[in-house]
């Protein structure tokens, strides 16, 4: 009887931690969205929160948190994704192109060609059985390039009637769009339950009835669609393009997402407010460090500093596995 009730005792004390530990990793990026927020306004005597460097953190939010949605859904499965900022280039680029003729016929053509782009990385990391982050790696490379090339001559410049909609409820509204889409599609269908599943143990999923490989290419697919549906947002918002368009966006995505506590080996553990606080969390920090460290050097220990924190605290060591 005695040995009945120490052995309850401890599970129970088990199934305590283990509560804990989910209240923690579910409201941990929360309050260190808020902890951050009020250490940089007292840091910077409240410059932070005023009208005017507010208004440039949007600026920066629109893009980055919509490129963050089909990221976040590739993190899901498992996977990564390094030629983000490369496909935001290109497609920005198309988009330029097109907009001259038709700025709907633009939006629809840097949602193709974004499409498209996934569509490659997909199809290289499923049919010959790539890891993702080596395929998006080389994609990377591969899309700059063109980006380069064809920029040569100069920037390429978009119709003067995009710049008109340069407007922050505009983007708002594009941004908000892209995030509702993706919240239905993560909670209520049977994609969303399918991605949790397949990032949480691949052959598990196929015996419950996924199709782990076209989900996965149909994930890129997306992934690419939403970032050439960004690449309007952020044409709208620079008005020409270079070469260097969307360079360290696939570093600021996977930052963003991480300080919004999601599980580098994706699974059940995903939580579609990763990408809201990640998001704006970042924009924090990279909005706010250069008024407290003037010296450029100096911000990126801060970053790195803060980044590795993040990762240990949140971490999932019992799951944590290759990247696919």
């Amino acid at each position: 009887m005695t040995n009945q009730i120490a052995a309850k005792n401890i599970t129970n004390q088990f199934a305590k931690r283990a509560k804990l530990k989910e209240v923690f990793s579910n409201l941990g990026p929360l309050f260190g969205f808020i902890g951050i927020v009020l250490l940089f306004s007292i840091l910077t005597g409240g410059k932070i929160i005023q009208g005017k460097n507010l208004s440039l953190m949007l600026s920066q939010v629109f893009v980055l948190m919509t490129c963050c949605c089909g990221v976040f859904l590739i993190m899901t499965v498992g996977g990564l994704d390094f030629s983000q900022g490369s496909i935001l280039g290109l497609s920005s680029i198309i988009f330029c192109w097109v907009s001259m003729y038709s700025i709907p016929l633009a939006i629809i053509a840097a949602v193709l060609s974004g499409a498209l782009m996934g569509a490659f990385n997909g199809f290289f990391h499923v049919k010959f059985k790539i890891a993702s982050f080596i395929v998006t790696m080389c994609s990377q490379y591969f899309f700059r390039g063109l980006c380069k090339y064809i920029t040569t001559g100069g920037p390429v410049p978009a119709s003067y009637n995009v710049l008109s909609l340069d407007q922050t409820w505009f983007k708002f509204l594009l941004m908000g769009i892209v995030l509702v889409v993706v919240f239905v599609i993560w909670h209520y269908t049977r994609v969303g339950v399918d991605l949790r599943a397949i990032g949480a143990g691949e052959t598990a999923a196929r015996f419950s009835g996924c199709r782990p490989d076209l989900t996965k290419f149909l994930v890129y697919v997306t992934a690419g669609a939403i970032t050439g549906f960004a690449s309007f947002i952020n044409v709208v918002h620079v008005g020409a393009i270079t070469g260097t368009a969307g360079r360290q966006l696939e570093t600021q995505i996977l930052i963003a997402l991480v300080l919004g506590g999601m599980p580098i080996s994706g699974g059940a553990k995903a939580r579609f407010s990763n990408i809201i606080l990640g998001t704006l969390t970042y924009c924090v920090l990279e909005k706010s460090l250069p008024m407290v460290f003037p010296v450029a050097a100096t911000q990126q220990l801060v970053k790195g500093i803060i980044f590795l924190i993040v990762v240990a605290l949140t971490i999932d060591h019992e799951s944590l596995k290759v990247i696919k």
